[in-house]
């Protein structure tokens, strides 16, 4: 029987990426959503993998939501924990919203769907677990201390988690990507995006398939020896 995958943020960019490596990989796949309702289901129809729609800065929402796909699909097995938002300003002018929602959103919902899957893993003795940081997490970045922060966080939320399941066959470990291009990415002006991409030693940006490769070396039954680590894919923009 297929292994059960849950990837957050699984209908766009990275998080879509992902999946359908992971669908092609042989996995059972269910891809997670926050409200485009209209892309999620362009994307089951493209693609033939389930989406479900619930927030993952929701502690009972995750709960309620993994439950779901347990019903539907079977025990989740591989998680993948890609979802995230920037809300980018300067410290001086942030709000709290805004620090809060990319705390929540991006830090916090590790924490969510880790807790909603962890004791089925420990019980199974079996369980992949990646969070996806950033190099904006490993080097910071100006007008991003919500976003750096929050993703430096799951560098150290990686290590510590990884400690406690690795006993238990679960091994915990993160991709770091540097600028992709994602719709995100892509919306940056011109201008800016052309000076980004001369700090890159590869002179390009990345592309989701290479986080999404990343993500099935670290998932496979036989990476079973790798865990605490954080895997860099940027292109050698920042070699931490």
């Amino acid at each position: 029987m297929a292994r059960v995958a849950l990837v957050t943020g699984g209908t766009r960019g990275i998080g879509e990426a992902i999946s359908l490596a992971l669908k092609e990989a042989g996995y059972t796949v269910a891809a997670n959503y926050a409200g485009n309702d209209k892309a999620a289901e362009a994307f089951t129809q493209a693609t033939g993998i389930h989406a479900y729609k619930f927030d993952v800065s929701d502690y009972e929402a995750v709960a309620a939501g993994i439950q779901q796909i347990e019903q539907d699909l079977g025990p989740v097995d591989v998680l993948i924990n890609n979802a995230g938002i920037t809300r980018d300003a300067t410290m001086h002018k942030m709000s709290f919203e805004n620090w809060d929602k990319v705390i929540q959103t991006n830090l916090a919902s590790c924490f969510n769907t880790c807790h909603a899957v962890i004791n089925g893993m420990r019980e199974r003795g079996f369980g992949r677990i990646v969070n996806v940081g950033s190099v904006n997490g490993q080097a910071g970045q100006y007008g991003q201390v919500n976003y750096a922060a929050a993703k430096s966080g799951i560098h150290g939320f990686t290590k510590a988690l990884a400690k406690e399941g690795a006993a238990k066959g679960i091994t915990v470990n993160a991709v770091a990507p540097g600028y992709v291009s994602t719709d995100m990415v892509r919306a940056v002006p011109e201008d800016v995006l052309a000076k980004i991409i001369k700090t890159i030693p590869v002179g390009r940006l990345g592309e989701p398939e290479d986080i999404a490769r990343s993500v099935l070396f670290l998932v496979a039954d036989e990476a079973s020896f790798i865990t605490g680590s954080t895997l860099s894919v940027n292109g050698g923009q920042h070699m931490y």
